[in-house]
């Protein structure tokens, strides 16, 4: 039996952010949770990333839906998580974070070849009204092109 595909995004952090970098960081997650994500019960839509007081990063706002078949020691949906990187790259993101209007959201919840949770995070800016206008056309733009494209055929 081979591992299921799990690939849950969060689509609304391209539109609202413009991405700088990208990270793979493990989570800190209990049993009942891993098994809620392996049947994509999750949502990371409105969560992001944030530092402690002892520079270590945890994920709030992350959905992860109770296991059904859990019983009284099933997890909270909505608990803060730890997320889990190398030092060097916690001390980045420290210190970036530290700059204002810098963010850090999750882009993608996956399992990795070996069955692991994985949260992919980015470096974010937060876009301005009219940044967001120009991706909408931008879209539009490229929707009508294909159009185009696919009626030459």
């Amino acid at each position: 039996m081979g591992i299921q595909q799990v690939n849950i995004k969060n689509k609304r952090a391209r539109f609202e952010y413009e991405i700088l970098d990208t990270y793979e960081a493990g989570i800190v997650l209990a049993g009942t949770e891993i098994k809620s994500i392996r049947l994509s019960k999750a949502n990371i839509s409105n969560s992001f990333c944030e530092f402690n007081q002892n520079t270590e990063l945890f994920v709030v706002n992350m959905q992860i839906d109770e296991y059904s078949h859990g019983n009284h020691y099933n997890h909270q949906p909505k608990a803060v998580r730890k997320l889990l990187l190398q030092k060097r790259e916690l001390r980045k993101l420290h210190k970036e974070v530290s700059q204002k209007g810098i963010a850090i959201i999750p882009l993608r919840l996956y399992l990795n070849e070996k069955g692991l949770a994985k949260l992919q995070i980015a470096l974010a800016k937060g876009k301005k009204l009219y940044d967001k206008r120009e991706t909408i056309k931008d879209r539009d733009n490229k929707r009508t092109l294909d159009r185009i494209k696919k009626k030459e055929v």
